[in-house]
């Protein structure tokens, strides 16, 4: 089954059943002992993507994110929200633009990765400025669920399975769905923001903090099938772009839960 992450989804590369093809000839008794000889080639002399290619292009999309979220946060003037949500929609765009993509472009993702800090940055601004010290709170709380779901992987106690996928999916679409019609009902003056009191902005934030949690798993099989499938090493950046994707989402999620918990005290 393809992964439904929006970032690999369309990447056969990623997929099970495999990426690398062969074709061989008929070999001769010399090519079969030279063949034999020869020692192992490394995926990295093969030029074949490496769990180091990942964590690399992760680390460095993550760097060019935090100096814009840096600088926003400590610059940004209430004044200023504007420049946030059009680094929402431009992030948006090139969110887009790098997942429908068939070949990497390094170029693109790292501006995404400018564009979404400036986003994220502004946000957390504005959460900071409203419930003090929530942002360092939302930072440990997601390497703490990162860190988690990688153990739980990697100890197989969470698997990526059909069903499993499957479900992730739906639940994951439905929760997408209601978070944009109702932020179109908020912008409309249409009803409340159900974020704002009451236990039921409590109970879906915390179901967003599970869910953006549980696409980790789909994140890690995939790269790991990537990897197992022989990918060329510029798919790294398509791995770590889409890991980086979940990781914005599941830092929002926690940051809100946390401010509607600091809200009800």
């Amino acid at each position: 089954m393809q992964s439904k992450n929006p970032i690999l989804s369309r990447s056969r590369e990623f997929s099970r059943g495999g990426y690398a093809t062969f074709e061989p000839g008929t070999p001769t008794t010399q090519s079969l002992e030279d063949l034999y000889a020869t020692p192992p080639a490394s995926a990295a002399q093969m030029g074949r993507m490496t769990l180091d290619d990942v964590v690399v292009r992760t680390a460095s999309i993550f760097a060019v994110l935090l100096v814009t979220a840096g600088a926003t946060f400590q610059l940004l003037k209430p004044q200023q929200y504007g420049i946030v949500l059009l680094a929402a929609l431009v992030g948006l765009v090139l969110g887009l633009v790098n997942s429908f993509r068939r070949e990497p472009s390094p170029a693109l993702i790292l501006a995404y990765a400018a564009v979404e800090g400036v986003f994220v940055g502004g946000i957390s601004r504005y959460y900071e400025s409203h419930w003090h010290g929530v942002v360092p709170q939302a930072i440990l709380g997601t390497v703490v669920a990162f860190g988690t779901m990688l153990v739980l992987y990697r100890v197989g106690a969470i698997r990526a399975t059909p069903r499993f996928t499957r479900v992730l999916i739906i639940a994951g679409a439905s929760y997408f769905a209601f978070s944009m019609i109702h932020l179109l009902g908020v912008w409309l003056n249409l009803w409340p923001s159900v974020y704002t009191s009451g236990g039921l902005g409590l109970l879906l934030s915390a179901a967003g903090v599970v869910l953006a949690s549980l696409y980790l798993v789909l994140d890690f099989d995939y790269i790991e099938q990537g990897i197992r499938n022989g990918l060329p090493q510029r798919f790294a950046w398509t791995a770590a772009f889409g890991l980086v994707v979940t990781l914005v989402w599941l830092y929002l999620e926690i940051l809100r839960l946390i401010a509607i918990l600091n809200g009800r005290r």
